[in-house]
């Protein structure tokens, strides 16, 4: 449940759509959408997801 709230958190201060986060993110434009509806993800995809956010939230931190 971490990485959904963590998701949207990072949506929400970005102003970016759903969809281009999956896109990027999970190569899956669905990707969010199927979160919010009780997708359960695989340890594997978890880790990517978690990875990824952290390279975008230094460039972020970076930038401030």
């Amino acid at each position: 449940m971490y990485l959904r709230r963590r998701i949207e958190l990072y949506l929400k201060r970005t102003q970016t759509p759903a969809t281009t986060f999956g896109r990027e993110a999970a190569n899956d434009p669905r990707f969010v959408h199927d979160l919010r509806n009780g997708r359960e993800l695989r340890q594997k995809t978890e880790k990517r997801i978690h990875a990824w956010l952290d390279v975008r939230e230094q460039r972020e931190a970076g930038n401030a």
